[in-house]
């Protein structure tokens, strides 16, 4: 079971095996991840699957994110890869199979179809949704809480601050990341958050890790949504993920204002949203983010 450069294990080939009901004959690698060793397999009853697997992976990460997949699907809004099986938590080889995707060549109305689709996914919700998700999950190799407390789940402000700023701001600062500027920024912002984060609005379905890389076009060439970090949360928080790193048109953006206008205020809301994903990315990645995060933090404040 070779692949370019390297074996995929006995063990982690005979768990697969068992899940999948048919042995992986060859593979190789793909590119496009930073965390995960992403893989084509082709099995031995003719089929090519895609694998993801990660010796060091947190125990569940995987199986968060085929929740998380099998969550999106359920608004049959976008194309989702199908989850074809996933290891267990306390599994010893972590891993995730999903039906394989080839690349294909974007058709004309791609931008609007992903534009109108990804509209149609944050509407895709239940009037009485709260905040959050049954479970936690991950966004990148770091955990992300999903449960919110009562007083959160239907503040939308309240989940932001105690869900998603304050763990990343902790874990920036336990690792000797937060430099005194970020740390004052913050100090004086989320008491404020309440004020800024625009007029309510209903939970929306949301991807949670909406950039360039998490998007895939399917081999009839329309777009698909890939390594999620969902939850039920502001749909400004895709947009604004979505704006952060570039990779999407101005035409996606036009077509999901057609279908569902924003509320006023949504330009200036950006650097807001966009605090948590570059926040992440300083823990994940370094303190390279850290002035991009301080630059925000300045604006709002």
């Amino acid at each position: 079971m070779s692949f370019g450069g390297g074996e995929l294990s006995a063990a982690a080939g005979q768990a697969i095996a068992d899940a999948l009901g048919a042995r992986v004959v060859s593979s190789g690698y793909l590119s496009g991840g930073d965390i995960n060793i992403a893989l084509r397999c082709k099995l031995d009853d003719g089929r090519q699957v895609f694998l993801k697997t990660n010796t060091s992976a947190p125990k569940g990460m995987f199986q968060a994110e085929a929740q998380g997949l099998a969550w999106l699907r359920e608004a049959r809004a976008l194309r989702v890869p199908e989850v074809l099986a996933f290891s267990a938590p306390g599994d010893a080889e972590q891993f995730l199979v999903l039906e394989y995707l080839e690349p294909g060549r974007r058709t004309s109305n791609y931008d609007e179809t992903l534009g109108l689709g990804l509209a149609a996914l944050h509407r895709s919700l239940p009037a009485d949704t709260a905040f959050g998700l049954d479970h936690d999950n991950y966004i990148g190799r770091l955990p992300q809480g999903n449960r919110a407390r009562e007083a959160s789940a239907r503040d939308w402000a309240t989940f932001y601050v105690e869900q998603r700023l304050e763990p990343q701001l902790k874990l920036a600062q336990n690792s000797g990341l937060a430099s005194s500027k970020l740390r004052h920024g913050f100090s004086k912002l989320l008491p404020k958050v309440a004020d800024l984060v625009g007029d309510p609005e209903p939970p929306a379905r949301l991807h949670g890790d909406l950039w360039g890389g998490n998007l895939h076009t399917t081999p009839d060439g329309e777009p698909a949504l890939i390594d999620p970090a969902s939850y039920a949360g502001h749909r400004e928080m895709d947009l604004a993920m979505m704006r952060l790193f570039g990779g999407f048109g101005a035409s996606v953006f036009a077509a999901y204002e057609e279908a569902f206008p924003l509320a006023p205020g949504s330009r200036e809301r950006l650097p807001l949203y966009q605090l948590y994903p570059l926040m992440v990315h300083v823990n994940l990645f370094g303190g390279g983010y850290v002035g991009s995060v301080e630059q925000n933090l300045k604006s709002l404040l």
